[in-house]
């Protein structure tokens, strides 16, 4: 009884150890590496050499949205001159094209997806694209920035 007693306590430091071993590896392959979690912005870019004016309007009741979209196409080279609230209230952001460049809206709705793009010419205007933010848009995760 006593030899059982006496190969009892280094058989239970083997498993532990073992256990401790075999816990770590299967943490360790789940584990994504801090690379691969952080992505650049993705989505259209402004058009080179040209100065795209932008009004940013949030249509939500969530407050800080429009402020998160103005980065969002600042970042893709689009000349952010208006931020503001807006009436909308629907789920969809709204992309108006005031100048008559469909391209450009194209490139915000698809830079602010889920989007809608409607025409309103209006050539008395100081903008060319005017963004209703909607409900439905969800920002980037800012990048961490220690």
């Amino acid at each position: 009884m006593r030899r059982w007693r006496s190969a009892t306590a280094p058989m239970a430091l083997i498993l532990l150890s073992v256990g401790a071993t075999l816990w770590t590896r299967a943490a360790a392959s789940n584990r994504v590496p801090l690379q691969a979690t952080w992505r650049a912005p993705s989505g259209e870019r402004a058009p080179e050499n040209v100065r795209v004016r932008v009004q940013v309007l949030n249509g939500t009741t969530t407050h800080g949205l429009a402020r998160r979209a103005t980065s969002v196409l600042r970042d893709r080279g689009f000349d952010v001159v208006e931020v503001g609230n807006g009436t909308s209230g629907g789920d969809t952001t709204l992309v108006i094209d005031l100048s008559g460049h469909p391209d450009w809206a194209k490139r915000i709705a698809r830079s602010m997806a889920p989007a809608r793009i409607e025409t309103r010419r209006d050539s008395s205007r100081y903008l060319d694209i005017a963004v209703v933010v909607g409900a439905a848009w969800r920002p980037p995760a800012d990048p961490l920035h220690p």
